[in-house]
């Protein structure tokens, strides 16, 4: 049974009047309680309707047409008694309902936690594996493939591997862009790479200093390499591992960071015949690099080149500024103000 605050008779002081008097008399009897109480019959009826829904008034065992009065503490647990085993057994319901439920917390978490690293990024450190899921994103890109590389000359083997790879998704009409660093240029093989890309649309540029490697497909996926930038090996290859990162503001900030290096990068047109403008630039940037400390092997790093190549370039840049150590060439060139005079980055060299 269901109970309401409604459904419990309200105490009114005529029915707390006859409860008092058939408390005296031991029993309840209309008549008499007419007489003493100076009540009519039907606010008698009203009292003795209202007893007997509070339990103060009960049938006598053996005699039911008799009412006697009981204890107010009788009648309350006679009363409430159902609903109290009521509540307790909602309470109960509701415990187990929040018990079941708040079991299942972990379950929500864990899947959250998976779902969340699927949408957002997955670290994979098996060298196989990453290729395998280059190979596959590379079979079915849609739109478009961007990627910067970092470091000087690329490998045989890569080089190969990166022109079947680039060749197959110009026939598909892929958009590709590749950022290198102004080091590749003097490489005769990466030349040769780039000539004949870009001669079925790869569109290439090179920098000064890029900031690591990057794959993008769709601008939907990025590859980025495990390791930090300025880690020992300082490579900026997949061959550590990769992150993948799926997650579309992530995604997005990766691409903005390309299209900046793009727009700051100079095409790259392996038959130009003005290739020492990218020394000077070359130049320009070992200076900066003097400038803020670094010791060889980090300009080498920076800019993708050999330490023993970087230190031919000082060694020019020395003697071109008439300099005998690397703090007077520094102030030759703070009196030269050569870094104020940075090439813009719209530069054609084509």
């Amino acid at each position: 049974m269901n109970y309401s605050r409604s459904e419990f008779a309200e105490l009114d002081d005529i029915s707390a009047a006859a409860y008092g008097h058939a408390v005296e008399l031991g029993r309840f009897t209309r008549d008499d309680i007419v007489e003493r109480l100076a009540l009519s019959p039907a606010e008698v009826e009203h009292a003795e309707k209202v007893l007997t829904l509070l339990r103060l008034l009960q049938p006598m065992p053996g005699s039911p047409e008799v009412l006697v009065p009981v204890a107010p503490d009788v009648a309350t647990a006679d009363l409430v008694s159902s609903a109290e085993t009521q509540i307790r057994d909602l309470q109960q319901a509701v415990t187990d309902v929040r018990s079941r439920l708040m079991s299942l917390t972990p379950v929500y978490f864990e899947g959250r936690r998976l779902r969340n690293r699927l949408e957002a990024f997955d670290v994979i450190t098996d060298p196989t594996t990453v290729q395998s899921m280059l190979d596959h994103l590379g079979t079915h890109c849609r739109h478009e493939w961007a990627s910067v590389a970092p470091g000087g000359a690329r490998p045989g083997d890569v080089l190969q591997a990166a022109r079947r790879s680039a060749l197959g998704m110009r026939e598909r009409d892929i958009a590709m862009r590749v950022v290198y660093q102004h080091t590749a240029r003097s490489d005769l093989a990466t030349r040769a790479y780039v000539r004949d890309v870009t001669a079925a649309g790869v569109e290439v540029r090179t920098a000064d200093q890029v900031i690591d490697r990057i794959l993008i497909y769709d601008r939907e996926t990025v590859f980025l390499p495990t390791h930090m930038a300025d880690d020992e090996d300082g490579e900026g290859g997949l061959d550590g591992g990769a992150i993948v990162v799926r997650e579309p503001t992530l995604v997005a900030f990766v691409c903005s960071v390309f299209e900046h290096l793009w727009d700051g990068a100079t095409p790259f047109v392996p038959d130009t015949s003005r290739a020492p403008t990218i020394a000077d630039d070359l130049k320009q940037s070992i200076l900066r690099l003097m400038a803020k400390g670094y010791k060889d092997e980090m300009v080498a790093r920076r800019l993708g080149m050999s330490v023993r190549t970087c230190r031919r370039h000082i060694s020019e840049i020395t003697e071109e500024l008439e300099a005998t150590s690397r703090f007077q060439a520094g102030y030759n060139v703070a009196l030269a103000h050569m870094l104020e005079q940075r090439p813009g980055p719209e530069r054609d060299l084509g």
